[in-house]
């Protein structure tokens, strides 16, 4: 058992070394070509549609945290499985760690942008996992033939002899300790290193850090004095950017350069239009609130958020590109591969303020939440409409183009539906008895909020007392003063759109179009 765990350990410490290997290498080769996200990436990609709900319900805003530790799990169980039958009949592990290459080079050469190039710093990685796996083993054997060598012969007499004679099965043991800590210290060492320098964090936040945004020419309206209502454990009107919910497929974070970066707008287009960074921002930008959801939100949920963007309206520039007849859809391209299609005529609506921000909550854009450039478009699931790190609109059509989701069994429109959430008190609260305020938020994004009701054990809808409005775009809190008797109680909201719509009672899950229901929540009043 003990020889069959050190085994395992070579098959890992190999593994650690065609990592560290293929990010050194990508430093020469590019970035992109590191296999390290790649494999997450197709796994998120070949994943079955309900996983991703799955995923999300079960670690919300950490699913990336959690696949990636699966992941790690996965390739560790692997890769030790690899040494363990390479030392119990050799060359099988060799042959796992060969597999386990190829997979991560389909999964580096068949993203947006790889080239025959790409494959280069995981091939080398493979290379050198074998050179370590086959070191480690020889070291290993040796040490176990001393070993065995030393217990096979019986000592001649009491003393030292014995010691004598396992002597050379200590040194061996030494040596092979000694390769190992060598070859997984490296490896760390570099693989992070190398890590480090391929994600270029460093000087993409150094240029946002040093990005002076130029004012609004078209700044936004005071926020009303009533918009806030002051509640405690409310959420506030508008979300700070570190609490602003983050959901997309990029395991990491892409580091755009915003000298470098552009934005081309193709397809049926009758002028191609390319714009760099520098020429959006002396554009006239415009500020306004837009509140933003995810499709994958549960009834309840806390995928949602209000900021307030800066940016470039997204109609202005499609009329400098002039789409031509029969085009319905703008497909959204991020700088990771990801897609998002979004009605034409949504992007073009004059009473609708779609954007290319570039700035939230009066700085710029997070890294992680799109920087430098990103679309934000009110009215719809940002599965449709919000791509981050934007580098390309192709205007096209439903017909002939799909954005990375509908594919995957989710519907291609998205509009947001009217919804509401009860903030405070929490789910399965124990107050004291005596008026409490029952308090949250409800949207009805470019509709807009008319009403919210409030339902006690089953009993008679009662009116909320609504916030100011900003706009159509954005949530609205809303605030019920309950004389709360003592006991068990349960708790229901439902919200009325300025359309005339009331939230339907039926619960459905996010998948394909959003979710429905109305939100409730059980408390216990002493």
């Amino acid at each position: 058992m003990r020889r069959g765990m050190w085994a395992a350990l070579t098959g890992i410490v190999a593994a650690a070394s065609v990592l560290a290997s293929a990010e050194l290498v990508a430093l020469f080769v590019g970035a992109e070509s590191s296999p390290l996200f790649a494999v997450g990436s197709l796994v998120i990609d070949l994943a079955p549609p309900g996983v991703k709900e799955l995923t999300i319900s079960l670690f919300g805003t950490g699913d990336k945290a959690a696949l990636l530790t699966i992941l790690a799990i996965v390739v560790a169980v692997g890769a030790a499985l690899a040494g363990w039958l390479e030392y119990r009949r050799r060359p099988i592990g060799t042959v796992i760690l060969v597999v386990f290459s190829a997979i991560a080079v389909f999964a580096v050469t068949t993203r947006q942008g790889a080239s025959g190039i790409s494959a280069v710093p995981t091939v080398v990685g493979m290379l050198v996992g074998v050179v370590v796996l086959n070191a480690l083993q020889t070291r290993l054997r040796r040490w176990v033939v001393r070993a065995d060598s030393a217990a096979s012969r019986p000592a001649a007499r009491a003393g030292g002899t014995r010691a004598i004679r396992t002597a050379p099965a200590a040194l061996e043991r030494r040596q092979f300790l000694t390769w190992v800590v060598v070859a997984a210290a490296a490896s760390a060492i570099v693989g992070a290193g190398a890590r480090v320098m391929n994600a270029g964090a460093a000087v993409v936040t150094a240029a946002r850090n040093a990005l002076v945004l130029p004012a609004a020419s078209t700044p936004a309206a005071a926020l009303p004095a009533g918009t806030e209502l002051g509640i405690t454990n409310l959420s506030p009107v508008v979300t700070p950017a570190a609490d602003f919910y983050r959901i997309d497929t990029a395991l990491q974070v892409p580091q755009l350069n915003p000298d470098t970066w552009s934005l081309k707008i193709v397809g049926m287009v009758e002028n191609e239009v390319e714009i760099s960074f520098a020429d959006l921002l002396a554009l006239p930008l415009v500020e306004n609130y837009t509140t933003l959801t995810c499709v994958s939100n549960e009834v309840g949920g806390d995928l949602i958020g209000n900021a307030l963007w800066l940016g470039y309206p997204i109609r202005d520039l499609l009329a400098r590109a002039k789409p031509t007849a029969g085009a319905d859809m703008v497909l959204s391209r991020s700088s990771d591969g990801f897609t998002a299609g979004t009605p034409l005529e949504v992007l073009q609506d004059t009473q609708r303020d779609s954007l290319l921000a570039v700035g939230m909550n009066g700085s710029p854009l997070p890294v992680e939440h799109g920087f430098p450039v990103r679309m934000v478009v009110p009215g719809l699931y940002g599965y449709v409409s919000a791509t981050k790190w934007v580098v390309e609109m192709k205007v096209t059509t439903f017909a002939a183009d799909m954005g990375y989701w509908t594919p995957r069994g989710w519907t291609a429109l998205g509009p947001i539906k009217t919804s509401s959430r009860i903030d405070t008190p929490r789910q399965g609260s124990s107050l004291s008895a005596g008026t409490i305020p029952i308090a949250g938020v409800a949207w009805a994004q470019h509709t807009g909020v008319q009403g919210v009701e409030v339902q006690v054990d089953g009993g008679d809808w009662q009116k909320a007392t609504l916030a100011d409005a900003i706009s159509a775009d954005t949530w609205r809190q809303w605030v019920l003063q309950w004389d709360a008797p003592s006991g068990d109680h349960a708790i229901s909201v439902r919200a009325t759109d300025d359309g005339g719509y009331t939230q339907t009672s039926d619960e459905a899950p996010p998948a394909p179009d959003g979710s429905t229901g109305w939100h409730t929540i059980k408390v216990h009043v002493n």
